[in-house]
């Protein structure tokens, strides 16, 4: 292969030639100083024809601080690899380093204090803060806890978790002393926390009379606490007079004066406190409604840090939620996922295209995002760290959009993506939406607020381009947090022919009031293959089905529900799933669980391995639901008889299965273990997570 190369580095010029990796004895050439320019380079070289077979762009290491993302357009498309020089750690760094740092007194307490000419003028603001590589927070109100919304006008709470699920508002009255005219009290956002989202509802007004407070956002759905019969529940965020604990910050937009409580240990003189420029660091920018595309460019070990975050603007233009006219709307969130949120690292219609063992963190929106017309690509290998909303979020143009943005085939494969959702609490580790025949294997996904993979995004039975996924061999933990609702380690939506979900293991995982789940296949997920997973731990249920068809759950290891192990929400007329060769271990909860009479329930389920550690013969089922204080019981329960009275489970066995210790997560499972006889095969849970390069 004949391979042209160009060079960057912090002590670099766009002067020079960029073919030296360091600058010559005479100072006269060497290597660039920015990536714009080394992409000018190659651009310059296409026009010309003078492209060979692969160019590669090598950055020494150090920090490349940019004002502005780096764009990539149609133009750029070649077989480029931009990437770190052998042994070095390049880092595009869309920060800026405070100085001039003086100690001012605030609240009664010691802070640093700093003047910014940019935001007083009204040039600058930004939301994010970090001191010395770590996220610091605005001040928050109540520091622990959540607040809880008195009443809403024209707004009635009624039973039911759907229940005025659409009459969204912007006003609603809180309790005496919650809250007061704060400074600045249009820069404040009440954060309201129910059903599976974050609500940020920034304050427009407040009359401490009638304690009523209306917001520039109408919420997307009521002000309820889903399942609960209350209103919803809340936080304040970014509240200079709540400034108190060490760590904390406010940047006063009026004066344009930064505040920093410090932790223990720092100084001014060697704590670097750094701010973001920019909202997006990369961004390839092509265009599938006029067939220009982006093509193979590649991205290998590089570093991207210190990107902010902001409310996007608009409704739901997908109309997701099924509401007349609340596309037109400017909402206080997305319906789900955090979907309208981009990326820091941004591509649109991108084919071929590479991430690489890359480092991405410090960010306040998704890590990467692919838009539509993003086919083949990679996004492998790569560690996503403090994250204002997820790690991967794939979109695709939907069953009636063009073609031209069909998304698929690509693989997002050995990423470590963790400590997310810090802004956008309802973001997910790797989302696929409208997207076909992509590959979701081999993640280390952990310590979200909501979902760790979610797939589809069509509700119910109508045409969804999802299909032939592969979700595989993911290690997926501690999520929620009992922060939201509705979450599943793995959550896949609509009809979906040829998606498998197989080798994964999940647990640990915390909802607020209900619906922590580990496998949920929620509304009309259909022709789904689950296998070889093991989920346990989950303050839910470790399979749960909403209502689909013909789906294929087999030789699967489910453990310690808190509220039973294997549920269904709908009953329906056809098969809704087959269930065989499973182990289903309790805890004194049912094996199975429905919330309406299980004569209803329609169903194949056989051959499958039960039992109970708490009692001699396990309940095999039961009528499951929440009481209006959020509170989950059973108002009846079936014995193994009953059960099987209704045909279910006519051949499974009731008896330990000799996990090596299902106690301490241990399921490896003894040679003479009953589950043999059911033709259970033993597979390895340690195959999941990340693989060794």
């Amino acid at each position: 292969m004949d391979e042209q190369r160009f060079y960057i580095s912090p002590d670099g010029s766009d002067q020079w030639s960029g073919e030296l990796p360091e600058r010559n004895e005479a100072g006269t050439d060497g290597p660039f100083a920015t990536l714009k320019r080394a992409r000018d380079a190659v651009r310059q070289l296409k026009r010309r024809g003078l492209i060979r077979d692969r160019i590669r762009v090598q950055l020494r290491g150090g920090v490349y601080s940019i004002k502005e993302p780096v764009d990539f357009t149609p133009e750029d498309s070649a077989p480029v690899t931009y990437e770190a020089y052998p042994g070095e750690e390049p880092v595009i760094d869309g920060g800026h380093t405070v100085t001039g740092w003086v100690e001012e007194q605030l609240n009664g307490r010691t802070v640093w204090a700093a003047e910014l000419p940019e935001v007083a003028s009204g040039r600058w603001y930004f939301r994010s803060l970090f001191a010395d590589g770590k996220r610091r927070s605005r001040p928050r109100y109540p520091k622990q806890g959540l607040l809880g919304i008195e009443d809403v006008p024209g707004y009635s709470l009624v039973p039911g978790l759907l229940n005025g699920f659409f009459e969204g508002s912007d006003t609603f009255r809180y309790a005496p002393s919650d809250l007061q005219r704060w400074h600045n009290l249009e820069d404040i956002d009440i954060v309201v926390l129910h059903y599976w989202v974050e609500e940020r509802m920034p304050i427009v007004s407040l009359n401490e009379e009638t304690r009523y407070v209306k917001s520039s956002r109408r919420s997307t759905f009521g002000l309820k606490d889903d399942v609960a019969l209350r209103f919803a529940q809340y936080y304040v965020d970014n509240v200079l007079e709540h400034l108190s604990e060490p760590g904390e910050w406010y940047l006063d937009r009026s004066s344009g004066k930064l505040y920093y409580a410090p932790m223990e240990g720092e100084s001014m003189e060697t704590t670097q406190i750094v701010v973001p420029r920019v909202e997006q660091l990369l961004r390839l920018n092509g265009n599938h409604e006029q067939g220009q595309y982006i093509d193979y460019l590649q991205f290998r070990n590089l570093s991207f840090r210190h990107a902010d975050w902001s409310l996007p603007t608009g409704g739901d233009p997908e109309g997701a939620c099924g509401y007349p006219g609340i596309e037109k709307l400017n909402l206080a969130c997305a319906p789900q996922a955090a979907y309208h949120v981009p990326g820091a690292i941004d591509w649109t219609g991108a084919r071929h295209c590479v991430l690489d063992s890359c480092d991405i963190r410090l960010i306040g929106f998704y890590a990467v995002n692919m838009g539509p017309g993003c086919t083949g690509n990679h996004v492998i290998d790569n560690t996503m760290y403090d994250l204002g909303a997820g790690g991967v979020k794939l979109s695709g143009s939907d069953a009636k959009g063009p073609l031209s943005g069909r998304s698929g085939l690509n693989h997002i494969t050995d990423n470590h993506i963790y400590h997310g959702g810090l802004v956008f609490h309802s973001g997910i580790g790797v989302v696929s939406r409208h997207a076909y025949g992509n590959v979701i294997a081999h993640n280390h996904i952990h310590d979200l607020y909501y979902t760790g993979i979610s797939c589809g995004w069509v509700w119910g039975y109508t045409d969804n381009v999802s299909r032939d996924n592969r979700i595989e061999y993911n290690h997926i933990h501690d999520l929620g947090h009992g922060l939201l609702n509705d979450m599943g380690g793995i959550y896949i939506l609509g009809v979906q022919p040829g998606t498998v979900i197989v080798g994964n293991v999940i647990h640990d995982i915390v909802k607020k009031n209900y619906g922590g789940w580990g496998i949920y296949l929620d509304e009309g997920s259909s022709h789904i293959t689950v296998e070889n997973n093991l989920t346990y731990r989950l303050s839910s249920q470790c399979y749960h089905q909403h209502y689909g068809r013909e789906n294929r759950i087999s030789n699967n290891i489910f453990a310690f529900g808190k509220e039973g192990v294997i549920s269904f929400t709908r009953p329906e007329e056809h098969i809704s799933v087959v269930f065989e060769r499973n182990i289903i271990l309790t805890d004194n909860t049912p094996a199975f669980v429905c919330k309406t009479d299980l004569d209803r329930v329609h169903m194949i389920s056989d051959l499958n391995l039960i039992w109970d550690v708490a009692a001699d013969e396990p309940t095999y089922a039961g009528n499951g639901r929440y009481d209006n204080t959020a509170k989950w019981d059973y108002w009846r329960k079936y014995t193994t008889e009953e059960w099987q009275l209704r045909g279910y489970d006519l051949h499974s066995i009731g008896a330990d299965p000799l996990f090596a210790d299902s106690g301490a997560g241990n399921f490896t499972l003894h040679p003479d273990s009953p589950a043999a006889k059911l033709g259970f095969v033993p597979f390895d849970p340690t195959l999941a997570g990340i693989r060794k390069r």
